[in-house]
């Protein structure tokens, strides 16, 4: 039975959720779910501690219980100032429990640089988490009733989803950048230098991306809304671009400064992709490309 894919775990989690508590079942109780459900399903190796802790530079880690003892502890920084941070760490770790635990028997500590970065055998097992934890959290399919995937947000919506489902906003907006039908991008800057940037996969698959991982800083362009921060409106700015801000095409940027995380959040929505002519080669080319990076995403962290 725990020899299922994440993304079934988690399917299996939200019917049952669905079925027991009905419409109004969010956020979930994460703690809760993990203590009652270990206990039903695997009664001699259940979750039995979940607690905050001095974990010194990890976000999370699951344990095995002491000698004597029986089942999994669940701990989470207790340095981390952010409800909805814990919460997704909480179900990051969960997923280690339902998925990996047989593998990684003395338990596992997840750094947040561990979460975000996927291109290693050992970042395979946080993206798992990862995928586990967004899809029991936000699951699609209510996702979609709060945005559509023809719509096209802004971050006040993302934020009220963000509140829904008890995350952060980074995690809410990468979160509706896997289903958009749109050809839109999520930017995390600071101090002028893009930290991380996610593609929705329309958007990744016409070429619209900026790449991060293994280069030196990528500055933000000088023209864009997230580089002049002095222009916004109480940390908030909405503007169309024409073609030679960003991507080299037009688009609609949209940037809010978060003061509390010290960090810019941008997001660009683009228009109609461009037509390219490509040889075969290159068509498959471009194909290989997106299989390879829709596979991982470099850089970016669903905790915010």
């Amino acid at each position: 039975m725990d020899n299922k894919s994440p993304q079934r775990w988690a399917i299996d989690l939200t019917l049952l959720l669905n079925a027991r508590d009905g419409d109004d079942r969010f956020p979930v109780d994460v703690k809760s779910l993990a203590k009652d459900y270990s206990h039903q399903v695997f009664p001699n190796d259940p979750v039995t501690l979940i607690k905050g802790g001095d974990l010194d530079r990890f976000e999370g880690g699951l344990y095995k219980a002491p000698p004597g003892k029986k089942g999994w502890g669940i701990i989470y920084n207790s340095e981390i100032k952010s409800p909805g941070r814990i919460n997704f760490t909480l179900a990051h770790e969960f997923g280690h429990y339902l998925v990996h635990r047989h593998q990684f028997p003395d338990g596992l500590q997840c750094s947040a640089e561990d979460m975000a970065k996927w291109d290693s055998e050992y970042g395979q097992i946080e993206q798992q988490a990862n995928e586990f934890a967004a899809s029991l959290l936000m699951p699609r399919d209510d996702f979609q009733r709060q945005i559509t995937p023809s719509a096209q947000p802004g971050f006040d919506e993302l934020g009220a989803c963000a509140e829904r489902y008890g995350v952060s906003l980074s995690a809410a907006t990468l979160r509706w950048l896997q289903f958009t039908e749109k050809r839109s991008m999520f930017v995390v800057s600071r101090d002028g230098y893009v930290l991380w940037a996610r593609s929705s996969p329309k958007a990744l698959r016409t070429g619209a991306f900026i790449k991060t991982a293994n280069l030196p800083p990528v500055s933000l362009p000088s023209g864009s809304l997230a580089a002049q921060t002095h222009l916004l409106d109480n940390g908030k700015g909405r503007i169309e671009h024409n073609a030679f801000t960003w991507l080299k095409e037009p688009c609609v940027e949209e940037t809010f400064l978060s003061e509390r995380f010290d960090k810019t959040y941008t997001l660009l929505h683009l228009g109609p992709a461009p037509v390219r002519r490509f040889q075969n080669d290159d068509e498959e080319e471009g194909e290989d490309t997106y299989d390879r990076m829709i596979g991982r995403t470099p850089g970016s962290s669903w905790l915010g």
